[in-house]
């Protein structure tokens, strides 16, 4: 049976070597900057247009870029969590047997 080449987590300490693999990396990267900027149109940029941006906005804006990208890497996370997690998803219900 072949390994699965995407990098798992189990430990807190495993969690960066999945959030920085390049293709995930890549594409949370790229999700938060379409996400965000659509986000920080909507939100910001009248504002900006209007030269009324202070550094608010400006620190708004940067959370709105920060908001996808850590919801993309939690989903990523949640995906690749291995363990107990996973043998209770794939464990067969009780009663059954």
């Amino acid at each position: 049976m072949d390994r699965d080449p995407n990098p798992t987590w189990m430990r807190w300490s495993e969690i960066p070597s999945v959030v920085f693999y390049r293709p995930y990396l890549k594409r949370s990267l790229a999700t938060a900057a379409t996400v965000g900027t659509i986000l920080f149109v909507i939100n910001q940029l009248d504002l900006v247009l209007l030269g009324r941006a202070d550094w608010r906005v400006w620190l708004k804006g940067l959370v709105t870029y920060c908001v996808p990208f850590c919801v993309t890497n939690w989903g990523i996370l949640m995906a690749s969590k291995r363990g107990a997690t996973l043998e209770r998803r794939t464990a067969a219900p009780r009663g059954a047997g």
